[in-house]
Parts: C-alpha cells; structure tokens; sequence
C-alpha cells in the first residue's frame, strides 16, 4: 500500500520486531489489521502479535500472499490507559532461512470514510443496470467542485471507496475512469475478486495477490411488490458465460456457478421454510449477465434473497432471529458445494449452547450449560467447548477449552467474573452463549441472585390494513431488539402508501424511511446485563450469581440463602416473527 520495511528471517538468535503502539481515545472493541509487501521469498510462517487490554493473541500470517491491502486478524478491546502496553508487533523469527518478512502499516478500527470525491473533468456518466447494455451518456456541469468526504462512517460506504482506501489501482475500484461512482461500486466488485485471487491455482494467469479465492457470492435483495401479503421470496442467479467463454481460466466449467446457485438457494428456500415460513416461495434459478455474477473468474452467485420493498417479505427480512438462520443456510450451502467440489465430507458448526447458569461455594464459582441439538443438521454437535472470562468489565481472554459441559474457577474476591461458552467441532465455532457474572464479596452482607430473563430479539411491530391501502413498519410503537447492534436502521418509515410506486432515489415510494439515522449504530440485546446489576449490588458489598432463564431449574432456591432475587425484563414481551408460523 505504501512502502515496507524488509528484514530477513531467522531461525535462532536475537529476533528483529516491528511494532506500532496506539493510543486510544475510548476504550473499546477495535478491529485490527495489518498490511505488507509479498515477494517470491516472503515467508509463509510470519508472527503477529497483537497486545490489548486483556493480554496477547499471536496469529500466523503468509505473506507470500495478500501484500499490498488490509488483512484482517480480528476484534479486540483495547483500553484508553497511557499506562498499558497495547499494539501490534511482527517479528522475523519464523523458524525460515532465507526468506524475508515485510512490515508496512498496521490499522485500528474502522474510522471515517477518507475517500474525497468530485465530479470528473471528463464529465459525469449516467447510472447503468448491470444487467443493461445500453450506451452511457455523458454530462457536464460547467463548474468546479472542490472534492469532498462522506463525513460517514466507513462501513456505511460502498465497494468503491473501501477497495481504493484497501490499497487497489483504479483499474479495479474506477473501471469507469471516476466518471460514475454507483456503475464504479458494481463494477468493482467482481474486479476485486480476480484481483485477490490473481497469481493463485484459481487464476493462474491474471496478477493479483495470489489468494485462492474457492467462490464468490453477491449477497443482494430485491424489488418488487404484492398487495395481497403474498412473500416474494429468493432468487439465485448465476452465469454460464463471459466474454463468450464457458470456461474459468483454471480450465473449470462455469457451470459449476449453476450447481453452487442451485445448492444456496435450496438450503436457504427449505431451511426458511422448516424454521419460519412454511409459504416461502423459490423463485427462479436464473442464467443472466450481471456484472457480479459475470465477473468473478471463479465460481459466483448473485442471491436476492427477498423483496426489500415487499411488507411479507421485510416482516422476515427486520427479524434478527431470520437474518442468523439465514446466514447459517448460506454458509451450509457453500460448506456443502466445496464439500463435493473437494471430495471430502463436512461438519457443520454447533448450534450456541443454552441454560447457562453460575453458581458459587466459597471462591469457587461453577458454571453449566447445556449443548443445543440443530434439528436441521445431525453433524452440529459439540465436541468440545471454550470458556472466555473477562474480569471487572474489560474485553474477555481467548479462552479456556472444556470437553464437558460444566468448569469450575477460583475466583478472587473483590472482582467481577463474567464468562460466555462457546460450542466447538470439527466444523468451527458457534455463536456465543449469554454473558453471566458471579462476584464474592469481602464485606459478605449477603448473596443475590440475578436471573436474566431478557433475550428477546425482534423485529419491528408492522401492521397491514384491511383494504390493503397501507402497511408498514411502526418502530414508535416497538422498534424491536436488535441482536447486540444493528447498523442497518437508517430512520423511521414515512411513506405507508402501498401504491406509491418508486420514481427515483430521492422519492423511493412505498416503504420510504426518513435518513436521519444513516450514519448511527442501534444498541440491541447486549446478552450482559448480569454484570450491570451485578456492579451496583458490587459496590452495596453483595455477593452475587446469576443464571439464564433456562438454567433458573439448576439453582437450588430452597437450599441457598439467597438475600434478594434480581429479575431483568428489559424489553422481554412476546413476539412473532413474520406470520409466526415457525415450523418448531
């Protein structure tokens, strides 16, 4: 991305460490990333250290591949003290010889779009389908304009502006030499593909940073609505041809993009159907030239998942709960394609554990759960589970692994304990449990008990009137529970005319939203607010343990002499998702 510092490797001896070392303003979770150079010699066995506020993480980079953009290693809390030793190091002690590693830039969360724009000297062109092959037009506005940045957060921007900040040449983020911004940010992304994967056995003959990129998929949702409430329902694209070949540069049939397609998209259709919406319709299995399914030299799916301006569809498409199902179904379809294409067989990751609760004798605090059966996928079951502690509200460690479902820790008095479970296999890691607490207090003036009974995630309320005049979303009554946070609200809905139809971007239509919340993340059920309640009873010199609604069977009320019961509610009520016609 900019120039690197090279060193070479070393197998013993005195080690030669590069290290950046920020400072923070809040304490918080920050994203870390890292970039480099690669080079024919870089080693493929390159230590990064990342030091936060609750310790080290070490991870294993090869950067033979990758160099020259922002690789991710992960999330982790860093604390706002000018006396903690927090950063990232990269060392040459990789156990090579003769290899070299590379250092350039290191980069701590996301921060604000930096990507300044202005109307191109060569003219604006018109906005183009990507599924249109129609001539663009050019138009020029007479005038200069000093370029500008979004003042938005960079997640809230398009492809367009992440791929030039992530070190890409404009042939690949402008293909329309920065005269279209929105024709740019389709464009590019099929680009980016080929650029990742470039130099690697998936694109043998194209340069790029040498990734061997197995697929790509279009995560998209349409238009279009009903008036009757009918669902729109999922459509998978795919295409057979570029540039008049059927082939991918590997010599791979593109056709394999079809059985990819058709894979997603019956997990998604069958496993919707099972867990919510027995009515959820199948669309088409489409061959078309769109610009991301098209472009992309390995196997790729564009998916418009549902209609996004149709209410049946959206009362799904708000629900945290759907969104999760969702997602778990697209990543089945794509362990079950590589799977095939592979050769090998495949294990699906753990469902979240349920029934958590902590329990205390003395300074031993004993946590229980209980493993979550998947109805849906019979290799979903946990082998092992990893245990994160976080002491007195800090981020957590990275973990202690547990082959059964209960642990045991000594906890130290005066300190606030909170753990989550995670559920391991061989498939990967699940989702993690709730967040409980557990504290002894020196002063003993009693022991409570918290039990968290808020877990509700919603969408929010809707309604549909009778002459099917108006519909749409009231979030002044009930604007739902997100799922920890959700950065996808932009403001309330003020347009509930179903037959108001879209005319351009700045008079939508039906569905239409107020933007005031554009640039803002929603806080949702957090899953932690044992710890809280837990620090104002803390500071009152009470003991507590806490338990979640379905571990409450685990806590012996008539044995332990608990003080006080606690029970959070939070915005606990009862709700439905979509029809609320769930098949379990």
């Amino acid at each position: 991305m900019g120039s690197a510092k090279i060193v070479e490797t070393i197998k013993k001896g005195k080690e030669s460490i590069a290290q950046w070392n920020p400072s923070f303003l809040k304490a918080s979770d920050y994203a870390v990333y890292v970039s480099y150079h690669s080079f024919p010699n870089s080693s493929e066995n390159v230590t990064y250290t990342v030091r936060h506020a609750v310790g080290t993480t070490k991870f294993k980079v090869n950067q033979k591949i990758g160099g020259g953009t922002w690789i991710y290693l992960g999330t982790f809390y860093f604390d706002n003290s000018s006396t903690l030793d927090q950063g990232v190091s990269v060392s040459n002690h990789t156990g090579d010889k003769n290899k070299i590693v590379s250092a350039d830039g290191v980069k701590f969360g996301g921060g604000l779009g930096n990507i300044a724009r202005a109307p191109s000297e060569r003219g604006i062109e018109s906005n183009r389908k990507s599924s249109s092959n129609e001539p663009l037009q050019t138009f020029h506005i007479g005038y200069e304009v000093n370029p500008e940045t979004s003042g938005y957060p960079r997640f809230t921007e398009g492809a367009r502006y992440w791929l030039q900040w992530a070190g890409f040449n404009d042939s690949i983020y402008s293909p329309n030499q920065n005269q279209n911004d929105y024709n740019d940010d389709y464009m590019s992304r099929g680009k980016w593909v080929n650029a990742l994967s470039g130099g690697s056995v998936k694109n043998p003959y194209e340069k790029g940073l040498g990734i061997p990129v197995d697929l790509a998929f279009a995560f998209h949702t349409d238009a279009g609505t009903t008036l009757n409430d009918s669902i729109v329902g999922t459509l998978g694209i795919y295409s057979r041809f570029s540039n008049g070949s059927d082939l991918f540069p590997n010599d791979s049939p593109r056709l394999t993009s079809r059985y990819m397609t058709d894979l997603i998209q019956t997990q998604i259709v069958e496993d919707i159907q099972y867990l919510h919406e027995p009515i959820w319709q199948r669309r088409g299995l489409w061959d078309k030239s769109y610009s991301e399914s098209r472009t992309p030299v390995v196997p790729t799916m564009l998916l418009e998942l549902l209609s996004h301006q149709n209410l049946a569809d959206m009362r799904y498409g708000l629900d945290p709960q759907f969104r999760f199902d969702v997602s778990r179904a697209i990543y089945k379809g794509m362990l079950r394609y590589l799977s095939t294409v592979d050769g090998s067989p495949y294990v699906v990751q753990p469902l979240p554990v349920n029934s958590f609760s902590i329990t205390s004798t003395g300074t031993v605090a004993k946590l229980e759960w209980m493993a979550t059966e998947d109805p849906l996928e019979p290799s979903a079951v946990p082998e092992k589970y990893i245990v994160y502690t976080r002491i007195n509200g800090t981020g957590f460690d990275n973990g202690t692994i547990t082959n059964t479902t209960s642990f045991s820790k000594e906890i130290i008095p005066g300190q606030i304990y909170s753990f989550k479970i995670t559920a391991l296999n061989e498939g990967g890691e699940s989702f993690p449990s709730e967040i409980l607490s557990v504290y002894n207090s020196p002063e003993s003036n009693g022991k409570i008990l918290i039990i968290n009974t808020f877990d509700k995630i919603s969408a929010p309320v809707s309604f549909a009137s009778k002459d099917s005049m108006y519909a749409g979303f009231e979030d002044s009554k009930d604007s739902g529970v997100p799922y920890l946070f959700d950065g996808s609200y932009i403001g309330s809905q003020y347009e509930f005319r179903r037959v108001i139809p879209w005319m351009d971007d700045d008079s939508p239509g039906f569905g239409a939203s107020y933007a005031n919340f554009e640039s803002k993340v929603i806080a949702g059920n957090t899953f932690d607010y044992p710890y809280v309640h837990g620090k104002i009873f803390a500071d009152l010199g009470y003991s507590f343990v806490s338990t979640s609604r379905n571990g409450l069977e685990r806590i012996a009320l008539d044995k332990e002499p608990f003080f006080m019961v606690d029970v959070i509610a939070g915005k606990q009520g009862q709700s439905k998702t979509g029809r609320g016609t769930s098949g379990i």
